[in-house]
């Protein structure tokens, strides 16, 4: 116990005796443990906040659109010439058993005006499932009916946004707006959603009857369709619910795949957009923890290589201590405490100073952060493992010294 104890006093004395060659050998672990503690903890906040958007968007969501389509020999990129209809969209509803709600949709942009405030934004046009496909409810009023969207009904429901750039604390149901110089009465307003995954504010929206958007708004006629949303019975049902939506347009569109023949729509999937955002954050994370993988490594080659310059330098020392009485043995440990102490010491430095990294990138860059507690245990011992690894070999080669030779050092 004594001789362990002398061991380790005599490891701290030459730690303390160099102090600025011992913070430059910290240095590599200090950055290397920083960067993955900050790295983890950004990268897995952007994957929860991601994760959290796609969800609001609806889990169980599907969205279908026009395809690429060719006539005559000229072919043009979806969305070009819809042929969706108002027909398979009733053929959904009534055919497709892992479809629960569906409704058709179309967009436009307009200023909406309300007394001496006006605001431009996106005017969407749905049915009475819209709210229930996106999974948004309502903070008060009510939604339309279907008997508003048959008769066009000139009747809205606002996001948080419309309410507070257009009303400024007035309660807005039962007000009238003025979109594209028509007068729309406010019977609703939408619970805030807050900013999509691709930065865009969701409550920024109008949301009227399909009929009356298409109609009125657009001025559209004919029954194409340039977007349908459908929810699936459960999240299981989604892959079975776009299979039965796939095999009943391709039946009512006359598309034989056998024959090589490309559809003219096009399913996209909440769940197929998170398997994406996923795959985009691990070659991320890869990325990071390459980086950090390669600071460390130089960290604990930069504690060798201070460690062997350490040795060179101290060698009568070594030479007087084995005339005295210290063994082989003793002298390695006591390389291998002074590595272990700057690599876990240089650890401790990089928690703090990734935890700092995280605190400052969430209060400056308002990015979401997630702290990870096993990221933390891991880049301690980690660095602990680096300590030992790369400084074994300068141990054991103080430790193999002829103590007449090392005495004789110059």
């Amino acid at each position: 116990m004594k001789k362990s104890g002398n061991i380790l006093k005599v490891a701290f004395r030459a730690i303390g005796r160099n102090k600025m060659r011992s913070i430059l050998t910290m240095l590599g672990i200090i950055i290397g443990v920083a960067c993955v503690i900050a790295t983890i903890g950004i990268g897995e906040g952007a994957r929860i906040q991601m994760e959290s958007q796609l969800k609001s968007l609806g889990t169980n969501f599907l969205m279908i659109f026009p395809g690429t389509t060719t006539s005559s020999g000229a072919r043009s990129g979806w969305g070009s010439d819809s042929k969706l209809n108002e027909g398979d969209v009733e053929a959904i509803r009534n055919d497709c058993q892992s479809c629960a709600y569906i409704s058709m949709s179309t967009r436009s942009v307009a200023q909406v005006i309300y007394g001496n405030q006006n605001w431009s934004t996106s005017i969407q046009g749905g049915e009475v499932d819209w709210p229930l496909i996106r999974s948004w409810n309502l903070e008060k009023g009510v939604f339309f009916t279907d008997a508003d969207n048959r008769a066009a009904a000139k009747v809205c429901v606002i996001g948080k946004t419309i309410e507070n750039e257009l009303f400024r604390g007035e309660d807005p149901i039962g007000k009238m707006v003025r979109i594209k110089n028509i007068p729309f009465r406010v019977i609703g307003v939408l619970e805030p959603k807050g900013g999509s995954m691709m930065g865009q504010d969701q409550d920024d929206v109008v949301i009227a009857p399909y009929e009356t958007v298409r109609k009125r708004l657009m001025g559209a006629r004919g029954t194409n369709i340039g977007m349908i949303m459908v929810a699936a019975v459960s999240n299981e049902l989604v892959d079975r619910a776009a299979e039965e939506v796939s095999a009943l347009l391709r039946q009512r569109h006359k598309i034989n795949k056998d024959a090589g023949q490309e559809d003219d729509f096009m399913i996209r999937s909440q769940t197929e957009m998170l398997q994406q955002a996923e795959m985009q954050s691990k070659t991320l994370s890869i990325l990071l923890w390459s980086i950090a993988g390669v600071s460390l490594l130089v960290g604990g080659i930069g504690i060798m290589n201070i460690m062997l310059v350490s040795v060179t330098e101290r060698t009568r020392e070594i030479g007087v201590r084995m005339a005295i009485g210290a063994k082989g043995v003793d002298i390695r440990s006591q390389f291998l405490i002074e590595a272990l102490v700057l690599s876990l010491s240089g650890g401790l430095l990089g928690i703090f100073l990734g935890l700092g990294i995280q605190k400052a990138v969430a209060h400056f860059g308002g990015w979401p952060i997630s702290l990870q507690p096993e990221a933390v245990t891991m880049a301690f011992f980690f660095s602990a493992l680096i300590g030992v690894f790369f400084g074994f070999y300068p141990a054991q080669k103080a430790s193999r010294l002829d103590p007449i030779e090392a005495l004789r050092y110059e």
